[in-house]
């Protein structure tokens, strides 16, 4: 009888380690899951956890620890910049596609999706178009074909090879602009009007019926006033509402996470609602740029540990709160790094005045910092009732 017992406990163990994607304890071992990767932790609820790539660094062999890590620790991957428009396409009717093909391929090799970034976004375009537009030779309603056409030249090259596209970025302004009124920013927006976003999704899904296509911007974490004229999230939920009424393929919203520890910032359960809000209109979610930069003050170049301490403590929060709430809402379905390694951060480059870095969850040296610690914790103590399995999307017609 106690042997049955015993055969039935191990038969129950097993099942339920089969069914979370983990493995049971073997050869006297216990089983150990902070000895597991962050995609195969991420794995155990059904969402994908990803990293924006640098193809320059993927392919310097004096710096393999940068390509071993991609390929092991992450589920998706994005191209940092190999498939904006001025890497795509510097000269007009010449396309590169070599290292976003050769990202492809990377992914395909490594058992990961990609997601394609990005179509529309007015930084990071090739010279011959904002010139051209500048100059008068090239007119608005010949602006509207190349957009038109850049889109469905990239959408339907990469068909079948991308998950999601973020497909229009960064499209509307923040209070500090001017006029502080929210409003829709940008080049694409000044010579085309605010309809090009409906066309973009349009021209996507004419391109791709597969493939998830998403709106993508920053500082919609969290839901602020509630007033479209102020508050960034609140006016990208109504555009996403007006999109749907109008029947726009859009599939989801992309929050990027660039985050600050020297901000306020927000709560896990703030975040939620904002993830189920959306959601609430049937779209799904996802976090696609997550960073959390730190101010680089004098003690901290000199290494005081009294000053660096509070900011990783900051920074590690800051993932978890968006990592919790990624996984307390079943449509959110990736979770990206906007890179992982503070060697090749982006934040150093960019902020300067004053400098900002530690921004990502590995160091220099690529040890693990305690927001990898903290994010793989979440993912291992995440589970039902409160964390279900993530919800299909299917793309909108």
């Amino acid at each position: 009888m106690k042997l049955r017992r015993w055969l039935a406990a191990g038969a129950v163990a097993v099942a339920t380690a089969a069914t979370l994607n983990v493995a049971p304890a073997t050869a006297g071992r216990p089983y150990d899951p902070a000895a597991q990767s962050l995609r195969d932790l991420a794995k155990n609820h059904g969402l994908y956890l990803g990293t924006a790539v640098d193809m320059d660094v993927l392919h310097d062999a004096t710096d393999p620890r940068y390509r071993e890590l991609t390929g092991s620790e992450f589920s998706t991957v994005t191209a940092e910049n190999a498939m904006k428009w001025e890497s795509l396409e510097p000269t007009r009717g010449h396309y590169n596609w070599g290292p976003a093909d050769e990202l492809v391929a990377f992914a395909r090799k490594h058992d990961q999706r990609v997601r394609g970034h990005v179509l529309v976004w007015q930084n990071q375009l090739p010279g011959w178009l904002t010139s051209g537009v500048a100059d008068g030779s090239i007119s608005k309603a010949e602006l509207r074909g190349i957009l038109r056409d850049h889109i469905t030249k990239v959408v339907t090259h990469f068909k079948g090879s991308i998950w999601q596209w973020d497909v229009v970025n960064e499209a509307v302004s923040d209070p500090w602009d001017t006029p502080s009124t929210l409003h829709y920013k940008g080049f694409w927006a000044e010579h085309l009007g605010p309809d090009y976003i409906a066309d973009a999704f349009r021209w996507a899904r004419a391109a791709d019926p597969k493939a998830l296509l998403f709106y993508n911007d920053y500082n919609i974490e969290a839901f602020g006033s509630g007033n479209a004229a102020d508050d960034k999230t609140q006016f990208v939920y109504e555009m996403a509402r007006d999109l749907l009424a109008k029947r726009v393929p859009i599939d989801g919203i992309g929050s990027q996470g660039h985050l600050g520890t020297q901000y306020g910032n927000y709560d896990t359960l703030q975040v939620v609602d904002a993830l189920k809000k959306f959601a609430g209109l049937g779209l799904a979610t996802a976090f696609t740029e997550v960073d959390v930069r730190s101010q680089l003050t004098a003690g901290v170049q000199a290494g005081d540990e009294a000053e660096i301490n509070p900011r990783l403590q900051a920074s590690a929060l800051n993932f978890s709160i968006l990592l919790r709430a990624c996984l307390a809402e079943r449509h959110c379905l990736s979770f990206t790094l906007w890179g992982f390694t503070d060697r090749h951060s982006w934040v150093p480059g960019w902020f300067s005045d004053p400098p900002e870095g530690l921004a990502t969850v590995y160091d220099e040296n690529y040890q693990p910092k305690r927001a990898y610690q903290e994010m793989k914790a979440d993912l291992i103590f995440a589970g039902p009732p409160y964390v279900l399995p993530r919800a299909v999307q299917s793309p909108r017609k």
